[in-house]
């Protein structure tokens, strides 16, 4: 035999043992790379791992939904509960087209008592002026502010847009929002093949405002396709990056709220908030703590 053909043998067999060890050693962790990739903060959901990404909640005069467990409770007067379970921020329903919710008020003093940071979103009906609903959350905010004493409390500000709005809609809300406040608020959209066919649409100049806007972002499965957050994040077309991702939300059916929780995939997040007894809507932040404190002095207005 050549020494040509030792070689080549030599090669081969060193081939099927690098074969060898890549099947025992690392094809057992195959199943674990999606693990492995949330756990790091990759795979598609942001910058930190779901598990370790900073809590918010959101409420609203729905709020709190029946029981449904053994647990902790919570109600508009009390909310030490969420804050045991890991929330850092609250953030209250202030109103809906013309009506205003009559919980804001109760969920922001009770949250301030708890040393959380305050948040508040208006629901933008198509059926109304965005810009008088825009002037009647900064209003109502002064009013809670007056008579709660939180003045000197920075408030985060939320546009919460109905699957029927426009472009226009946003950019006008945002305008008069701004103009009010000084602040560019946070923009929730759900997720809906409505609201991404007309934003699609949108100008590149209506795109550049919206996309000043932090994106919070809604998705609770996978099934339509979308099976991160970035996935829909791209989908829209607008944004490059997105703030939070609410991954636990409630729906009402059969008598009973339900709750719709991310459960896909690496992200498999558990029905109810920590040690809650009812479901209610939580989110993720995509950052650390610190960032998260930052965005939302960023996104805050003091409503005196």
């Amino acid at each position: 035999m050549s020494d040509g053909s030792q070689g080549a043998l030599a090669f081969r067999h060193a081939l099927r043992l690098v074969g060898t060890v890549l099947k025992r050693f690392l094809l057992p962790l195959v199943p674990l790379i999606p693990v492995l990739l949330n756990s790091c903060g990759g795979g598609g959901y942001g910058s930190v791992a779901l598990l370790d990404a900073p809590k918010v909640v959101n409420v609203s005069s729905y709020d709190p939904k029946e029981k449904q467990r053994p647990g902790d409770s919570y109600s508009q007067n009390d909310v030490s509960a969420l804050r045991r379970n890991g929330a850092h921020g609250l953030i209250a329903r202030t109103g809906k087209g013309t009506l205003i919710d009559e919980k804001c008020a109760d969920f922001l003093s009770a949250a301030n008592r708890e040393g959380m940071m305050l948040g508040t979103y208006y629901f933008v009906l198509k059926t109304s002026d965005p810009v008088w609903q825009a002037d009647r959350y900064v209003s109502r905010l002064r009013e809670i502010a007056a008579q709660r004493g939180l003045q000197d409390r920075s408030i985060l500000l939320v546009g919460d847009f109905d699957t029927k709005s426009s472009p226009s809609d946003m950019v006008r809300f945002i305008d008069r929002i701004e103009r009010l406040t000084g602040v560019l608020p946070v923009i929730y959209l759900e997720n809906s093949g409505g609201l991404r066919a007309t934003l699609s649409r949108a100008s590149a100049a209506e795109k550049r405002r919206i996309r000043q806007c932090p994106y919070w972002i809604a998705l609770y499965n996978h099934t339509n396709g979308f099976r991160t957050p970035e996935d829909l994040m791209k989908a829209y077309g607008i944004w490059d990056e997105w703030a939070m991702w609410q991954y636990g939300g409630v729906e009402w059916g059969r008598g009973r709220s339900n709750s719709k929780h991310y459960n896909h995939g690496p992200w498999r997040a558990p029905a109810y908030f920590g040690t809650m007894d009812r479901p209610l809507e939580h989110n993720a932040f995509n950052g650390s703590v610190d960032e998260l404190r930052a965005f939302w002095a960023r996104h805050s207005w003091r409503p005196r």
